[in-house]
């Protein structure tokens, strides 16, 4: 590695500690899925037979190909395009390798307009399930509520314009006074407020039912799809290919670890998905309810528990505020990676560039809010047009750019580079991750990609 890479500095400034970073790209990857998603295919997978099995994914297969990501964003200081393109010309292979990182920031921007549009929902429930009288209702009118809610196209634009501009003030502040400010409260609350709903689900719930639920290993449950579902969970959990941690790299200081990194957000990511399985299972259980994962679970099965808890209002909105924290580290991080390539490319102020972007976003995302509504019955392979960006950023745009991160960070990345990069001795630990992201990433990801499409 030349002198003049290890002296490179973004443009944009950097992490004021490593633990901003850990924040942030934890936050980063903490997100609704992780709260509506990972909790039920644990239990549906055999428990605590999935939560291993998805320990060794995460072993094999998010934390070498985030520490790729992490590698590549650190050496080239900039956008995902760039930077791909930057580390590529200087261990003299081809600039076409920034296509990868293009893909990167496609996928955060295609994602965002969807996303923004989901965690709206969460933010106009804070206001709904703070009133007793809604969550009072029986289980026929909340569903109902809900219905009404994604089928009325204005509410629906108000609450996403309302997250999208949010998400774009903190990003025009840059990256130590807007995003690391933000991460520094929201991350903590939303941890805080996890284990406050953990306390009350421990008191008012079926909490010995949940914790059997997560954690009893029941191998007889774990099928080929659920180890299969296990990868899949421990490549998307971790927001890889989005852009979002390759970015977030670009900001690291040189002296942070990034294998230490690494390690401490997939762990920290698993930790906040089980410990949002203790605080819903638990209120969903005693209520004679069933477990479900999505959007159902959130917005209909939760609101019908609550209703029928000591103070269930307070810690609905409670629990809803929490997920506002979670969706809203999230989308920050989506958002930055095309602000950043518009800065570095057209040389303009960052102001102008989260407007722009922001704008751009907002406008796709008109998609997904109609496609509730107005245009439900428009489908293109029987998926509405949601789904069908869900499915092509989600299925296609991101398993191919992990896929080719970890082709590129060992099959055409310097040995030596990568090793003084991750800051690891050329000894076990460092052939090690080689050998992984040579050969085992790449075959696991090719699995839940060929999974998923056929």
């Amino acid at each position: 590695m030349n002198h003049g890479i290890e002296q490179r500095q973004s443009q944009h400034g950097q992490w004021s500690s490593r633990w901003a970073f850990i924040m942030a790209a934890t936050g980063a990857a903490v997100g609704l899925g992780n709260i509506w998603k990972f909790p039920y295919i644990t239990g549906q997978h055999g428990g605590g037979a999935f939560v291993l099995i998805y320990l060794v994914c995460i072993f094999i297969i998010g934390i070498p190909v985030m520490m790729a990501e992490i590698m590549i964003g650190r050496s080239g200081r900039q956008n995902p395009l760039d930077s791909m393109k930057s580390v590529a010309v200087e261990n003299g292979r081809s600039s076409h390798w920034r296509w990868v990182g293009a893909l990167g920031i496609l996928a955060s921007f295609l994602i965002l307009s969807y996303y923004s549009v989901i965690a709206g929902w969460s933010l106009a429930y804070v206001f709904k399930v703070a009133v007793p009288s809604f969550i009072e209702r029986s289980p026929q009118a909340i569903d109902a509520s809900f219905d009404n809610f994604v089928a009325n196209p204005w509410k629906l634009l108000f609450w996403h314009s309302v997250m999208i501009i949010a998400t774009a003030v903190i990003i025009a502040k840059g990256v130590e006074k807007g995003i690391e400010k933000t991460v520094y409260v929201m991350f903590p609350a939303m941890l805080t407020l996890l284990g406050v709903l953990v306390v009350y689900a421990m008191e008012s719930g079926h909490f010995a039912q949940s914790v059997s639920y997560l954690f009893h290993p029941d191998f007889s449950k774990l099928k080929t799809h659920g180890i299969v579902a296990a990868m899949g969970q421990a490549f998307f959990s971790l927001s890889l290919a989005t852009g979002s941690i390759m970015m977030y790299g670009a900001y690291l200081p040189r002296s942070a670890s990034v294998t230490k990194a690494a390690v401490v957000i997939a762990l920290s990511d698993t930790f906040v998905a089980l410990l949002a399985g203790l605080a819903i299972f638990p209120v969903v259980f005693a209520n004679g309810l069933e477990p479900s994962s999505g959007p159902g679970l959130i917005f209909e099965t939760l609101p019908i528990a609550f209703g029928h808890m000591p103070f269930g209002n307070v810690f609905a909105t409670l629990f809803f505020v929490m997920l506002v924290f979670a969706a809203f580290t999230s989308a920050i991080s989506l958002l930055e990676p095309s602000v950043a390539w518009l800065i570095e490319t057209f040389k303009i102020p960052r102001r102008k560039a989260a407007i722009i972007s922001s704008f751009g976003i907002w406008f796709v995302g008109l998609v997904t809010v109609v496609s509730f509504n107005w245009a439900a019955n428009i489908k293109l392979f029987k998926l509405t047009m949601f789904e069908v960006l869900d499915f092509l950023t989600a299925n296609i745009m991101l398993p191919l750019g992990g896929f080719f991160i970890a082709i590129f960070a060992v099959w055409f990345l310097n040995r030596d580079v990568a090793r003084r990069e991750l800051q690891l001795p050329d000894g076990k630990l460092f052939s090690t991750w080689r050998f992984v992201v040579r050969y085992i990433s790449p075959v696991a990801i090719l699995v839940v990609f060929i999974s998923v499409i056929v």
